[in-house]
């Protein structure tokens, strides 16, 4: 058998047509098998999550918030009133329905927890917190002295009545909702009220008689609600809440301002 000489021009460079012609068959070959591999899985995780949510478990179908405000440290004299802290809150309550008149272990709850909590809109005017709101002080003026939700809010599950809110709790079929408070603290401080003739009502009002514009407050938070139901299966709904401080017949300047949203947040499986 003859030698292949590398030396010979003519064979080098047949030797480099010979590669490209395979780099051009082969390379492109193989491009488009990974990406018909990479839209084969995509199109599999697609099935499977469509699947998964061909009914809705769960979902969000209403909200009820409840805005007024108030002042703490409150020091007066013969002269004037001076407040050390403004500040406006809204009592938040999610409902959560398991759209079933039974309870299964599909749509009985295992686990709740609220978590990637983002103030999607800051007041220009105080500081704003999200706490966890006992379901027998909804609506009414008070300062937490836990600390605010930072990371993560985790519910106790209970199957049983109870009529201690004081940490969160939840029913196992839904039958109370989530409890929460938006408060923006210290909107003005240290505000003296030199008008001592005409009586301070604690609420909403007070906002108004302090001079502080509705539009300096204006909020808007979202976060995560993830459940575990009792077949270990997981879903996640993103809630959007606009802070309401007026509408078009009220406004917290009135004292206070309760508003029921009928909401459309569904929870996804995952």
């Amino acid at each position: 058998m003859k030698k292949f000489n590398l030396k010979n021009k003519k064979h080098v460079l047949l030797l480099i047509f010979l590669f490209s012609i395979l780099f051009v068959l082969i390379f492109p070959t193989s491009y488009h098998i990974a990406g018909y591999i990479q839209k084969t899985n995509f199109a599999k995780q697609v099935s499977s999550f469509a699947e998964k949510n061909k009914k809705s478990v769960f979902s969000i179908d209403s909200i009820t918030l409840f805005s007024s405000g108030d002042a703490k440290n409150k020091v007066s004299s013969k002269t004037n009133f001076t407040l050390e802290n403004i500040y406006a809150y809204t009592d938040i309550a999610i409902f959560i329905n398991n759209n079933s008149d039974e309870n299964t272990l599909e749509n009985t709850l295992k686990s709740v927890s609220i978590e990637n909590i983002e103030f999607t809109k800051l007041p220009e005017d105080g500081q704003v917190n999200l706490y966890y709101k006992d379901l027998n002080d909804f609506a009414k003026s008070s300062l937490p002295e836990t600390e605010p939700i930072k990371d993560k809010l985790s519910f106790d599950i209970l199957s049983s009545e109870t009529t201690d809110f004081s940490k969160p709790v939840l029913y196992n079929n839904c039958a109370n909702p989530i409890t929460l408070s938006f408060i923006n603290e210290n909107i003005k401080t240290d505000y003296t009220i030199i008008d001592t003739a005409t009586p301070i009502t604690y609420n909403g009002s007070l906002l108004q008689r302090c001079n502080i514009p509705i539009s300096t407050i204006e909020s808007s938070i979202s976060f995560d609600v993830l459940i575990t139901n009792n077949k270990d299966e997981h879903f996640k709904s993103k809630v959007f809440i606009n802070i309401p401080y007026k509408d078009d017949s009220k406004s917290i300047y009135d004292g206070n301002i309760t508003l029921k949203q009928d909401t459309n947040f569904i929870f996804y499986q995952y």
